[in-house]
């Protein structure tokens, strides 16, 4: 797992496919690969709230498979990314700009970016401060204004156990690590890594959230140009269907797909990887877009990598 440094903190990424670059046996790319570039198609894949870069990895390693250059990013606070506790340090905002300094660190001019759930959210924010350097967008289950009430049904408990009942949470992560990763399939430790790190950082992250944006308005919403593929489905209050669709509605270049359950790209994946597939394959098609700057901006703060 490769990681950078953005404004003092350091983010983990891992990056699969790209062209002739080495790859290894687990599909990452190696250590001392080429920097991207848009023969490249790179595509940036953004986690869950609480979960990590780990749930991507066997659509990054599918759709690398197919030709494109995947990065999975743990975005502030989530897996192998620094985890401070301090509210003030999240935010949608700051999420998009993590997602354009990793651009900037790679020397990628434009990217699709796909993101699921607390991912799809950050990817909208991308394309309201940075739309110049997206190609393309996979929102999978947005979490908008039909899904607030939701949301806030859903997380508020355990937001409070984060952080008012952070001594008893711990001794939970405890009890998780102790579950050997060898006896769990690959999504049971994808949820179970969110139970076993520390809890104080988890309950800053979701403050911080909550007490923010947490995505464009629906009439900043309608001016946004970016093709995009958006993914829903039904019986679900945190993603309703209809926040997908009104999202449709709104996005004058996207179109929708309809899921058949909250799991089908996780536990029966080819139908949803062939059309983001597809799409991706139609995004890279067409020209790019005009930009005032033809350089990509580069990160603030030092970058470095490592293996």
């Amino acid at each position: 797992m490769a990681q950078f440094t953005f404004e003092g903190r350091r983010l983990a990424y891992t990056e699969f496919g790209g062209g002739p670059a080495a790859v290894s046996e687990a599909g990452g790319r190696t250590r001392g690969s080429r920097r991207a570039s848009a023969a490249d198609r790179p595509l940036i894949l953004l986690h869950g709230l609480l979960l990590s870069q780990e749930m991507h990895r066997p659509l990054a390693e599918a759709l690398a498979a197919r030709g494109n250059h995947v990065i999975t990013l743990d975005l502030l606070g989530h897996g192998q990314s620094d985890r401070p506790a301090d509210m003030a340090s999240y935010s949608m905002g700051s999420y998009a700009r993590e997602v354009v300094a990793l651009m900037d660190h790679l020397g990628v001019e434009q990217a699709a970016v796909m993101g699921t759930s607390l991912g799809a959210n950050v990817a909208l924010e991308v394309a309201s401060a940075s739309p110049e350097r997206l190609r393309g967008l996979v929102i999978e289950m947005p979490v908008l204004d039909n899904g607030l009430l939701g949301s806030a049904l859903a997380f508020t408990p355990l937001l409070v156990a984060l952080t008012f009942g952070e001594p008893a949470m711990k001794l939970v992560a405890r009890a998780a690590r102790a579950v050997p990763r060898a006896i769990l399939p690959h999504f049971g430790n994808v949820v179970l890594d969110t139970i076993r790190q520390e809890p104080g950082p988890g309950g800053a992250l979701m403050q911080g959230l909550f007490f923010g944006r947490i995505a464009p308005h629906r009439d900043e919403r309608r001016t946004f140009q970016t093709p995009v593929l958006i993914l829903g489905h039904h019986r679900d209050p945190v993603h309703p269907f209809s926040d997908a669709g009104a999202l449709a509605k709104e996005m004058p270049n996207a179109r929708l797909i309809e899921a058949n359950s909250l799991m089908e790209l996780r536990v029966q994946p080819e139908r949803l990887t062939n059309e983001i597939s597809s799409f991706l394959a139609e995004i890279w098609k067409e020209p790019a877009p005009t930009r005032t700057n033809s350089r990509p901006r580069r990160a603030p703060a030092k970058s470095r990598r490592s293996g």
